[in-house]
């Protein structure tokens, strides 16, 4: 890791308010280990054929060391950070078979996975840290990754049964958040949402856009328009192409899911060392985090970094999106900032330099962006 003063420069850089900050507001967290970590661990692991249903053994000992020290630093800096935690599995006991990679939640168990959830908002409240919003699970149809969980959404419905009146009995505010997964099965969420009896708890729906197209998110929106949509990740890849992974996640991410009536954007993830580590057995082995940690002294900036300090510096929680036109290889997103300020972002998805003007309120200014440029102006 990086010596205390590097780090602090670091963190003042990703989440200060100053200047030289990217300002950003939005965390998203795994409740237990996700692909990232160095190895598969819940909050609460027993020996195979034990089980624990009042959950009395839970404890967030196996992040007190990096991941809580770490939000607490974060939260000197931003006080004011929202933060969304999602498991990528239940402990092994409670699955139907006892592995960390796939395989489901046993029905025997809702309840008391249920109970982790409320245990997990509480333990981490006690040490200061306010979760905002959690996904009952990540990538729910994505059962190959370790670790990972299989919920179909009918189980999501079944558990969202147990787990929203355990929230209200524990007066837990954090939201419930469905489906986390990718923008090709739109019928997931929609399926979830349908259900009278588990819609009430739920808050909206998270996406992710390794499959299928942004647009899922108007048509989860236009389905049911009361409830929220979140963009929540997306990785680039150690063999991506900085200029066109740029264009791409300014494009798709930003401005995209913004159009589509996205709450927040989150890139996948924020650090890593430069060997693309660490990751689980299995895990992901070309996520490529917005911060390269080379050594001690010295990391480095990547694309993902870029990426969203192109929106998170200038658009500050609180903002609201206003008309903008689409034209030609122009791809735009303009905001009303809480101090009144206007911004927009405008990605060129061309190969030439396109010349365009921006007007407001009777006055307009005429600049140009070169071919796969991306661009913020604030007026």
């Amino acid at each position: 890791g990086l010596i205390p003063s590097k780090k602090q420069e670091l963190l003042q850089e990703l989440f200060g308010s100053d200047a030289n900050s990217i300002s950003i507001s939005y965390l998203r967290i795994s409740i237990g280990a996700s692909d990232l970590n160095a190895s598969v661990f819940s909050y609460n692991d027993l020996p195979n054929g034990q089980v624990d249903l009042s959950q009395t053994s839970f404890s967030l000992a196996p992040d007190m060391t990096n991941l809580i020290p770490l939000l607490k630093e974060i939260l000197v800096i931003n006080p004011n950070i929202k933060i969304m935690a999602v498991p990528w599995s239940a402990p092994s006991w409670m699955k139907t078979n006892y592995t960390s990679v796939g395989s489901s939640l046993s029905p025997i168990f809702y309840n008391s996975y249920a109970q982790y959830f409320v245990k997990y908002i509480q333990a981490m409240k006690t040490q200061g840290i306010t979760i905002d919003a959690i996904c009952p699970q990540n990538e729910p149809l994505h059962d190959g990754n370790n670790p990972s969980m299989l919920m179909t959404a009918a189980n999501q419905i079944s558990f969202i049964k147990k787990l929203g009146p355990a929230f209200q009995t524990a007066g837990i505010k954090t939201k419930i958040v469905i489906d986390d997964h990718n923008c090709d099965k739109p019928e997931y969420p929609i399926q979830v949402l349908k259900d009278a009896t588990a819609n009430p708890y739920i808050d909206g729906s998270a996406f992710h856009l390794y499959a299928g197209d942004i647009s899922a998110l108007s048509t989860v929106h236009n389905a049911f328009p009361t409830k929220n949509v979140y963009f929540t990740e997306q990785w680039t890849s150690s063999t991506g192409d900085f200029g066109g992974d740029l264009k791409w996640h300014v494009k798709n991410v930003v401005v995209g899911a913004m159009r589509n009536w996205s709450k927040n954007a989150l890139e996948w993830n924020l650090a890593n060392n430069a060997s693309f580590g660490p990751h689980t057995p299995g895990g992901c082995t070309q996520c490529k985090g917005a911060i390269t940690v080379n050594n001690n002294t010295s990391y480095i900036k990547n694309v993902s970094f870029y990426v969203i300090g192109h929106a998170s510096k200038f658009v500050p929680d609180g903002s609201v999106r206003i008309a903008s036109n689409q034209i030609g290889n122009l791809s735009t997103v303009a905001f009303k900032t809480p101090t009144g300020k206007k911004v927009i972002i405008v990605e060129n998805d061309g190969s030439t330099t396109a010349t365009f003007n921006i007007k407001y309120n009777g006055k307009w200014i005429t600049t140009s962006l070169d071919g796969g440029a991306v661009a913020t102006y604030v007026f």
